[in-house]
Order: C-alpha cells, then sequence, then structure tokens
C-alpha cells in the first residue's frame, strides 16, 4: 500500500504576514487541492494524509468533501516545523504502507504522472525523488552583492516533491534526524543522514513551489487559468 502525506502547515513567511500560501486560491481552488486531486487521480496512490495547521482542518475537511476525495485517510495538525509536520503525517500513515511519498502542498503542478513515476522508483530502488536538471550558469557570491566565482552545472539537479520511500526507511530517517538540524529541509536529506542512497526521478515539466505573490499568477499560466 502506498500512502501519500501532504504537508501544508507551513507559516508562509515569504508570502507575507498571515498568509496561508496553501489555501490562497489558484482559479476556483485552493493552491492545496491540487495537490490532493491530483493524488486521489493517481492509480499508485492507496490513501491520503493531510497535514495543516490546527486552524485550517475543517477549511481542509471542506476541500475534501468538495472534490470527492475518498482516499484521504486523516487530516491531521503540523508541526513546530516541516520535519515535525512530516513526522505527524507518517504516523498516520496505515501500518500496512509499504511506500510513504511526502509531497509539498504548495507545489500545485504535481500530476498523477510524476507521482507515479516516484512510487515507483520508491518500489525497485528504496526511493524515487522528483528532480530537475539545472541548464543555468550558476554563481556564487558570499556576500550577495558580487560573483565570487562559478559553480560546475554538469551535475546539479534542484530537488523537489514528490519524494517517495519505502516505508521503513523514511520512518527510520525521520525518527533519527534531529528536530533542530537545519541542514536535514527535505526528507531525501534525513535518508541521506543515514548513509543510504537517493534515487532521482528526472522531470522536465514546471513544478514550481509557491513562495512569493508572482508564483500563484506563474502556475495560473501553466495551468491555463
Amino acid at each position: 500500500m502506498t500512502t501519500a502525506v501532504i504537508v501544508a502547515a507551513g507559516k508562509s513567511r515569504r508570502m507575507g504576514e498571515g498568509v496561508d500560501k496553501a489555501f490562497l486560491h489558484l482559479g476556483s481552488k485552493p493552491v492545496l487541492a491540487y495537490s490532493i486531486v491530483a493524488m486521489e487521480s493517481c492509480r499508485d496512490v492507496d490513501e491520503i494524509v493531510i497535514v495543516v495547521r490546527k486552524d485550517q482542518i475543517p477549511a481542509t475537511r471542506g476541500i475534501v468533501a468538495l472534490h470527492g476525495c475518498r482516499k484521504v485517510k486523516a487530516i491531521v495538525n503540523g508541526g513546530v516545523n516541516r520535519l515535525g509536520s512530516v513526522k505527524n503525517g507518517v504516523a498516520a500513515a496505515g501500518p500496512d504502507s509499504s511506500i510513504i511519498l511526502v509531497h509539498d502542498g504548495a507545489r500545485p503542478l504535481v500530476t498523477p504522472e510524476l507521482v507515479s513515476k516516484c512510487v515507483r522508483s520508491a518500489v525497485a530502488n528504496g526511493s524515487g525523488v522528483a528532480a530537475a536538471k539545472i541548464y543555468d550558469s550558476v554563481k556564487f557570491s558570499e556576500k550577495g552583492s558580487m560573483i565570487d566565482g562559478s559553480v560546475d552545472r554538469d551535475n546539479l539537479w534542484t530537488v523537489q516533491t514528490p519524494q517517495a520511500f519505502r516505508a521503513p526507511l523514511l520512518r527510520r530517517a525521520i525518527a533519527a534526524a534531529p528536530d533542530k538540524d537545519a541542514s536535514i529541509t527535505d526528507e531525501a536529506a534525513a535518508v541521506m543522514r543515514l548513509g543510504e542512497e537517493v534515487r532521482l526521478v528526472p522531470w522536465g515539466f514546471p513544478n514550481l513551489k509557491i513562495t512569493v505573490s508572482d508564483d500563484l499568477a506563474a502556475a495560473a499560466r501553466y495551468l491555463q487559468l
């Protein structure tokens, strides 16, 4: 069985005080709804757990009911940070889950095809993490004002979500991860901290994360809204 954990409990600091980006409207639906519907539509997902702030649980129930999402098993409260939210979501996954997939609720362009690719990679290899090759020239700057050097882009990828893993591996990784370790920005980092390999799943289509207000307009263009 495969469980999809959708994490949408962040504080959206870059979007502005008091703004919850997962519940902003993108076309006729909240941003979060796109991820829920994609998981619901994916044949390789058996159940869904949604992680949101406590005050957004009623609104999330409304989204689930409105879109007839029958795979949603639980809607749970988020933690103090992303890692805590993922822990809460994974804890709510069914005991029969062999694959657990984590996805950012602020990535509304996710497709059932991408979800399936990540799940199938996890089944075959233990892990499957959505990623995009970097083609732009990459520079680094120590102070943020002048270019201090160049970075070889040939082996560089941006890592996204979904991120799928065999359930025992992910459970072990997040249990071992220190709650305040700033280097653990995603599940791949937690798994790699154990010395385990993480398999990339190349994806050439837009999969942006809503971070600032301009991202909403970009996502609307991609979705042709």
